[in-house]
């Protein structure tokens, strides 16, 4: 008898330590989850898809689908909330996109779309994504508001598209945010096969005349002119442009070097890694692996692909009028996601030619997009507000 109680003693007490490991509270749907998490690291680790975005998300989205204590929980009496309980604030009071986009103003140089004015048409032309995937989220069933949040994701702008859905569909700010940021970092993937399929060899081969340079002067007013003329047309596009600009017009000042410097460094990587975790960490089970969650990732490649798609044709019609012809390949750069766009463009230009130099050009309709995007968030959000 002395045998078996000293048994059940030592049970209890291996269930005791049992009970106080998270082990039993894993469930099945956490596993898939961290499948797609691991795909997630494969691809920015091994295949260097945008790491500096993917790394957080998927950090985060391991951190979600953990049975944590102290990271999410909300406050309860006097007991303070987990800690992405205030992080996420960031993201809810619409805090840290505007901040990305000052660091990204900060970043750019919009002399190739002055220089070349007539590019802010490839920008304009991409935005049709955004706006035929609108039509296609609300032919799938979804609200007039939440296919705008969708639509949004066609600008592959990760920043725009967590303002927006924030302010119209928050309940689906995770796989917005998730669709947008993961296509953003699989650019290098999705967009060529389309350029290819869209342009003759010959058309990839065509070489752009170098590009005049633009005076400081130039570019000062041109942030300026952007900021008033954008926010007298969409006020609500006024927190993104606002702060896109005053990250340029502290760049090109060329008075400001410690505060540019904070802006392109310190500012733009904090922030990156906190609105990277926090998007992450809203990737739970329960909202992620569901059908909703699938239309949504369906209608972003959707969306990305006519975006990308339209600012190719763009430039080929654009072509037909001018003696001064464009490479198609620098429409792709319509989306916003700068400089990858932009970077594809070059890549596939050197694979037709090795001696043909696209960057600089696709950093035109690449600037034009952002600007493009911005001004079409304002649109929805004013819209349907």
């Amino acid at each position: 008898m002395e045998g078996t109680a000293t048994t059940v003693t030592q049970v209890s007490k291996i269930e005791q330590i049992w009970h106080l490991t998270a082990f039993g509270d894993v469930t099945w749907q956490m596993l898939v989850m961290w499948a797609i998490i691991a795909l997630l690291f494969y691809l920015a680790i091994y295949k260097k898809f945008e790491p500096l975005l993917l790394i957080p998300i998927a950090f985060g989205a391991l951190m979600a689908n953990l049975p944590t204590q102290g990271l999410v929980n909300l406050p309860h009496g006097e007991e303070a909330g987990g800690l992405y309980y205030y992080i996420s604030k960031g993201v809810e009071l619409e805090i840290f996109p505007p901040l990305i986009f000052m660091g990204v103003g900060a970043l750019t140089d919009f002399g190739p779309l002055i220089a070349n004015p007539r590019t802010l048409l490839l920008g304009a032309a991409a935005q049709f994504g955004v706006f035929a995937t609108f039509l296609g989220a609300t032919l799938l069933g979804f609200e007039a508001h939440q296919a705008a949040a969708i639509g949004i994701i066609g600008g592959a702008d990760g920043p725009t598209s967590i303002f927006l859905a924030n302010k119209l569909a928050p309940d689906l700010l995770a796989p917005i945010a998730v669709a947008a940021y993961s296509y953003m970092a699989l650019v290098p993937m999705i967009q060529p096969p389309i350029m290819r399929a869209l342009t003759s060899e010959s058309e990839r081969k065509i070489k752009m005349k170098s590009l005049r340079k633009v005076s400081r002067l130039e570019k000062l007013i041109f942030a300026g002119m952007v900021t008033i003329l954008v926010i007298l047309l969409v006020p609500a596009a006024s927190a993104l442009i606002g702060m896109l600009m005053l990250g340029n017009f502290l760049r090109e000042s060329l008075e400001t070097e410690r505060l540019t410097k904070a802006a392109q460094n310190e500012v733009i990587n904090v922030v990156t890694i906190f609105l990277g975790t926090s998007v992450g960490i809203t990737m739970t089970a329960e909202r992620f692996l569901n059908f909703e969650t699938i239309k949504i990732l369906a209608l972003g490649i959707v969306a990305f692909s006519i975006a990308t798609g339209c600012g190719i044709l763009m430039a080929k019609l654009m072509n037909l009028f001018s003696k001064n012809k464009i490479n198609p390949l620098i429409g792709s750069a319509g989306v916003s996601a700068v400089p990858m766009a932009a970077r594809v463009s070059q890549v596939e230009g050197q694979r037709a030619d090795p001696s043909n130099f696209l960057l600089m050009h696709a950093m035109g309709p690449n600037v034009a997009g952002v600007i493009g995007t911005a001004v079409v968030a304002g649109f929805f959000l004013a819209w349907f507000s």
